[in-house]
Formats: C-alpha cells, sequence, structure tokens
C-alpha cells in the first residue's frame, strides 16, 4: 500500500485549501500553511513519490555530496545534479555586481560552463559556504587551547559521532546530527532548510529476529523447516538486533519541488546509515515548519493532485485492458488521474564498503570506516551512485515548475 503519495497530495491539498497568502525572500509569493509532518514505514517501501517522475540519480547525488562534506558545487555539476545552480550563479552575480558594475555578465549556462572546465573558478566560484556537508562531517566552533592561552579551532564530524554513539549507546536520546550552526549562517548562501535530525533505535525481539532469518532465507531454501533459534545462533548469522528510525526537522518546505527530494533524502540516508551498523530501516518522520506552494506550483500541484475520472474515461480503460466492458467493473483500474503507483525497492550494493578485516567485501561491515571513506577513499571505492539502484519504480510523467532561489 503507498500511503506517502496520499499524506503528499493531502499536504498539497491542505496548503490549497487553508494556505495564506506571504511574501518570501525571492519575491515570488507563496501561500503557506504552518506545523505539519510526514511519517512514512520503510517496511512499506522506499519513499520515492510516484505521482510524478523523481530524478532519483539527482537525489542520490546530493546526499553523497553532503556525505562527503563537499560544499562546492564543482562535483555536483560534473555529476549532472544542477538543483543548486542557482544559488551559486546568484552569489556569483551579486558579488560581479558589487565589485565590477560596468563589467559584463556572463549567462547562468556560461557560468556553469566555466565551473565544469576551469578548475580555479570553480574554487572560487563554486563554494557555497559552510552549508549541510561542512556542517554533517566538519562542524567549526572556538576552543580553548593548551591551559587557556591560546584559542584555537575545532572540528567535530557529527556523523562520524552519530555513528559511533549508535555502536557504543544505541538507546541514547542524544543521537542528533545539526546544520543550523548559528555563527556561520551569514557566511552560507542559503541558510539551512531542513537544519537537523535525530535518530532513535528500538531492541528486536527474539521473534521479530527469527522471523527475518526465516524470511533472508526461505527464498534459498522454499522447502526447508525452520526451527526456533536463539538470539546467539541468531548473532552468528548477523541478523540484526535493532531497528533504526530517523526524524528531521525542517524550517522552510518548498512543497512541490523541494520535499519530494528531502523525503526520499532522508529515506536514502536512513538506510545507508542502517546498512552501516547492521540496524533495520524503521520509521522516517519529517517535521515540517513553514510549508508552502509559490505562487507559479499551484497548477503544478492540482495537477499532481489529480481529479476523479469520468464514467466515460474509466469505461475506455476498460476497454482498452480487456477489449469490453466487464459486468462489475474492475478494481484495479484506476479511479483517478494520478493514482499511486505501489512504491518501489531500493538496493544498496556493499561490495566495496569497508570491512572489520580490512578487505573489503569479506565478513563483517567497519561502520566506522565505512564513513571515513566517503571522506576518504583510500580504503575502498565505497559508495558509489551506481551502487545504488532502486527496483519496481513506476511512476506517471514529471511535472516541471521553475525553481525559486
Amino acid at each position: 500500500m503507498n500511503n506517502l503519495d496520499k499524506q503528499y497530495t493531502n499536504l498539497l491539498q491542505d496548503i490549497l485549501i487553508n494556505g495564506v497568502v506571504k511574501s518570501d525572500r525571492t519575491g515570488t509569493g507563496t501561500i503557506s500553511i504552518f506545523g505539519r509532518q510526514i511519517r512514512h514505514k520503510m517496511s512499506e517501501g522506499f519513499p520515492l513519490l510516484t505521482t510524478k517522475k523523481m530524478l532519483f540519480k539527482t537525489i542520490v547525488t546530493e546526499l553523497l555530496w553532503f556525505l562527503k562534506g563537499d560544499t562546492n558545487i564543482k562535483y555536483l555539476v560534473d555529476n549532472d545534479c544542477h538543483i543548486w545552480d542557482g544559488d551559486a550563479w546568484t552569489r556569483y552575480i551579486n558579488e560581479f555586481r558589487r565589485t565590477c558594475p560596468k563589467c559584463p555578465e556572463i549567462t547562468k549556462e556560461e557560468f556553469i560552463n566555466k565551473i565544469k572546465t576551469n578548475d580555479e573558478f570553480a574554487k572560487e566560484w563554486g563554494d557555497l559556504g559552510p552549508i549541510y556537508g561542512k556542517q554533517w562531517r566538519a562542524w567549526k566552533q572556538k576552543d580553548v587551547l593548551e591551559w587557556g592561552y591560546k584559542e584555537g579551532e575545532v572540528l567535530t564530524d557529527q556523523i562520524q559521532n552519530l555513528i559511533n554513539d549508535l555502536k557504543t549507546n544505541p538507546d541514547s536520546r542524544r543521537l542528533m546530527v545539526n546544520a543550523w550552526n548559528v555563527g556561520e549562517l551569514d557566511q552560507m548562501v542559503l541558510p539551512p532548510c531542513h537544519y537537523g535530525f535525530q535518530v532513535y533505535t528500538r531492541e528486536l525481539s527474539n521473534q521479530e529476529r527469527f522471523e527475518m532469518y526465516v524470511v533472508s532465507n526461505s527464498k534459498k531454501h522454499s522447502d526447508q523447516v525452520f526451527k526456533p533459534m536463539s538470539n546467539e545462533d541468531l548473532d552468528s548469522v548477523n541478523i540484526p538486533k535493532r531497528t533504526i528510525s530517523l526524524m528531521w526537522n525542517q524550517r522552510s518546505v518548498d512543497t512541490f519541488l523541494g520535499l519530494p527530494f528531502n523525503i526520499a533524502s532522508y529515506g536514502l540516508l536512513l538506510e545507508i546509515i542502517a546498512k552501516a551498523v547492521n540496524m533495520v530501516p524503521d520509521e522516517l518522520i519529517g517535521n515540517l515548519g513553514d510549508v508552502h506552494l509559490y505562487s507559479n506550483h499551484i497548477e503544478q500541484a492540482k495537477e499532481q493532485i489529480g481529479r476523479e475520472l469520468t464514467n466515460d474515461e474509466w469505461i475506455d480503460l476498460m476497454v482498452k485492458k480487456h477489449g469490453m466492458i466487464l459486468e462489475g467493473g474492475d478494481d484495479k483500474l484506476p479511479k483517478r488521474t494520478r493514482e499511486p503507483y505501489p512504491l518501489p525497492t531500493l538496493n544498496i550494493n556493499t561490495e566495496f564498503w569497508p570491512y572489520e578485516g580490512g578487505e573489503c567485501g569479506v565478513g563483517l561491515l567497519d561502520d566506522v570506516k565505512v564513513f571515513e571513506s566517503f571522506k576518504d577513499n583510500n580504503f575502498c571505492k565505497c559508495l558509489l551512485e551506481e551502487d545504488i539502484q532502486l527496483s519496481n519504480y513506476q511512476s506517471h510523467p514529471s511535472i516541471k515548475a521553475p525553481l525559486s532561489n
């Protein structure tokens, strides 16, 4: 059952019915509501919307960019991901106008081409300041060193701390990563919209673990009779001991363009973390603050919500499928123009992740080195975009809408 698309289109409808008109920094204008939540059980499928086609590769590229601790769009541009192009170009144009008001400007396309082909230009103008990746992997703070006589800079890798805590203290209520670094907000091209996330784990019962063992092995041995197993026996075959859930907080929600990406991105992050620490992805939760539709997204939102099919349209579908009109109808035919499809399945190849024995793909995963590898690929190839694949993804056609920067 795909409850995610239903929640999302209900949220679009909520904004259309209850939204108030508000101005915004882009000058586009919005209709807005405040304080909503999205909840999704990961066992129901990977949370990628089906009521419009989603660019999954773009979502993967951006998340890997965050996990690398990178803040320069060069990596994104080289991997054909362009969701941050406008922010970098706007920063360049604003600075250019300030320092050389009479100089000729370059177009956005020319700017992106220079990022792609000129490393020095990319280094200077492709950086977005200390945004998500910097805060996740190298949060900067001041600390007093050498007995108070010297002030120094301390960098905190919040992702690595999270993994260490999941390994040593999985019931902690401090399993959090924060991107809202007040001391560096003025250096960012855009303050974080999704500004922090928290994870939560719980122990699986022996029965839950045994059922997981049966499911995973019945595919290989369909005729086998499985006898109850102790937790020690289940440990020996590496059956997870815990589930893990993730909740993210978002101050500003571009509901038509941004939120579908945010949902899938944090779903992917949850899957990666769960895979690294050998836990089962459980629930994905989004706490949403200013939930808005830009004024130039309203018609697109209505299209995605869809409408009830007319009787004639529904009969046409039946004739196309069966070549005739069946008595009693066909319960499997859609009733709406954007009826959700079943959610897809995510597959992550861990063949090249670092393992405890030091050799990739042999033994148990080394969860600490997995996340070190995102920043330093000396261990293994670690996780590449082609190692993250969807299966059985069906969707309605994409719906184009302008991005407001």
